[in-house]
């Protein structure tokens, strides 16, 4: 620990390039401010019925949002460009979308309103504790219901309910009902055919 700056070292490294260390690159500091602004803005203050331009305007971001999906305007998505929406998946009012590293949403996923879904993490084992960006991946016909917390490095199966207030720290089997913390399979969930 340095005592001027309060800051933790890397084993080896001066203060003050510790101080200095960014894992994201210039083009994507500015990608973050303008997205910030944009989402404040012309994502947020856009009509309810407006999915089709929410879907649009994270795609200029570099997302991959299906032009289907549907994107509530209070929805708060950090990294557009790494965001990966399927056809007619559904994303709730003020769910978070933390997109430090890849968040795959597959094809008719609901994502209810208030749930955070958390693609990043630090690495605890180190003295830097440097930035981790695992996966998320929601696999097709899932849902997330209200309120409900996803790790990092986690796969929802395919048709799997992760039941409301439930926190996901380990993959989900496919069509099964969980619930918890940590959420844990409950009772299968009846397979339908696909759309």
């Amino acid at each position: 620990m340095n005592r001027e700056t309060g800051h933790s070292e890397p084993c080896g490294a001066p203060p003050a390039e510790q101080r200095h260390l960014s894992t994201w690159t210039t083009r994507e500091k500015i990608g973050r401010v303008l997205w910030y602004w944009i989402e404040a803005t012309l994502f947020r203050l856009s009509p309810r019925p407006m999915y089709r331009w929410r879907a649009w305007l994270v795609r200029r971001f570099g997302g991959e949002v299906h032009p289907t999906a549907r994107l509530r305007s209070t929805v708060r998505i950090e990294v557009p460009w790494h965001l990966s929406v399927g056809a007619g998946s559904s994303v709730g009012d003020f769910a978070i979308l933390y997109c430090l590293g890849p968040i795959r949403i597959g094809r008719g996923v609901t994502i209810s309103q208030y749930a955070h879904l958390c693609a990043g993490t630090h690495d605890f084992t180190r003295r830097d504790m440097p930035l981790l960006r695992p996966p998320i991946v929601v696999e097709d016909e899932a849902w997330i219901a209200a309120d409900a917390f996803v790790g990092p490095n986690v796969t929802i199966g395919e048709g799997c309910v992760v039941g409301a207030r439930s926190s996901v720290f380990a993959d989900l089997p496919p069509w099964s009902v969980c619930a918890g913390s940590p959420a844990k399979a409950v009772k299968p969930r009846p397979r339908f055919d696909p759309k």
